[in-house]
């Protein structure tokens, strides 16, 4: 019985000594770690960040370009028909879309949508202005219709997905 006091009175403290040092060095990797993750994250964002930055930075100019406006001062009215200046917006619309497609990553679902929805309101408010003119108007004639029928527009998704994209990147600000 002596003998097993004795053993308990060795192994006890032993096990406590041992399990202090398993919670030691548990929270010292456990720390590690964190301290790891964190410094991944700041590589990230260092990184990640800059191109979040760019992505915005050519949806605001998309949003600008096709903002009806903007589209239809870049075109020569004057020189064209109706018809080629609807021809001429709408490519100009879709190929604007296109070359900035892949910005869509780097936004939340509800941004990229509003942008989509951009787009679509600026092509139908195209599509809508040459119905109203006639068959041999003139550019000028689009033109006119276009800004009329801009003017006229309450809900305005070109401003709300531009809205919609500032607000996303001052999160990080």
């Amino acid at each position: 019985m002596d003998y097993a006091i004795d053993l308990l009175k060795i192994l006890l403290p032993a096990g406590i000594v041992l399990y202090g040092m398993y919670l030691v060095v548990v929270s010292f990797l456990s720390k590690e770690r964190e301290k790891m993750i964190v410094e991944l994250k700041t590589q990230n964002s260092k990184t990640i960040l800059p191109i979040r930055l760019q992505a915005a930075e050519r949806l605001c100019l998309l949003l600008e370009r096709i903002s009806p406006n903007n589209l239809v001062r870049r075109s020569n009215p004057s020189s064209l028909t109706a018809s080629e200046l609807h021809a001429q917006l709408l490519h100009e619309v879709r190929e604007e879309f296109n070359h900035n497609f892949s910005q869509q990553v780097y936004f939340s679902e509800q941004t990229w949508e509003a942008v989509k929805n951009a787009v679509e309101n600026v092509n139908t408010l195209i599509n809508q202005s040459r119905q109203s003119v006639d068959k041999e108007a003139s550019g000028m004639d689009l033109a006119k219709a276009i800004f009329t029928r801009s003017l006229e527009q309450n809900n305005d998704a070109v401003s709300y997905a531009l809205k919609l994209v500032k607000s996303e990147i001052n999160i990080y600000f």
